[in-house]
């Protein structure tokens, strides 16, 4: 799926290394936004478990997980997914991503989340996407008001960050088709 400035695409095995540096390059960075890593986490083999993982998940239509790759170098910036996609009477899935940090502000991510979020409508005929962002984050907020989300609310102490039980402004987008 292609943008203006980058495309995404799943991640395969040949990635593992690109991964693993994006996370070295940025861990101080994600963690400030992400659950707790295990050290192990930072090993070029915990990144290959991971692609693979990315694969059942899609197989198993629980997951979907792409890298944000910059279209004039191919470099990869950047990750996307959606979790916890539910069926049924439902049809809905959680967003989630994360940007190297010395890209942000040049609207990667915002293009990222708009060509997912066509995928997840229009692909796998989701009806409805969710995030959840740190009341703190706004340049994120920012992000999923532009691609069309709209602020629901905050869950107390939703997810633990670094340790701590974090607020989460809740933003939603409803597929317009429905």
């Amino acid at each position: 799926m292609k943008g203006n400035h980058i495309y995404i695409r799943e991640f395969v095995p040949e990635d593992a290394e690109a991964l693993l540096q994006l996370q070295l390059d940025n861990k101080s960075f994600f963690e400030e936004f992400a659950m707790e890593r295990e050290n192990d986490f930072y090993r070029l083999e915990a990144q290959v478990e991971r692609i693979k993982a990315f694969a059942e998940n899609r197989n198993q239509d629980s997951g979907y997980n792409f890298g944000i790759f910059k279209n004039d170098n191919d470099q990869l910036v950047g990750t996307i997914n959606l979790f916890q996609v539910v069926r049924g009477s439902i049809q809905a899935a959680f967003i989630g991503y994360f940007l190297d940090e010395a890209h942000n502000g040049k609207g990667y991510t915002t293009e990222a989340v708009q060509l997912l979020v066509k995928y997840a409508f229009d692909t796998l005929k989701l009806h409805r996407i969710e995030a959840g962002v740190m009341p703190s984050n706004i340049g994120s907020i920012r992000v999923l008001e532009k691609s069309g989300f709209h602020k629901e609310g905050i869950a107390r102490k939703n997810v633990k960050i670094n340790g701590q039980w974090e607020d989460h402004q809740v933003l939603a987008i409803i597929n317009p088709l429905d």
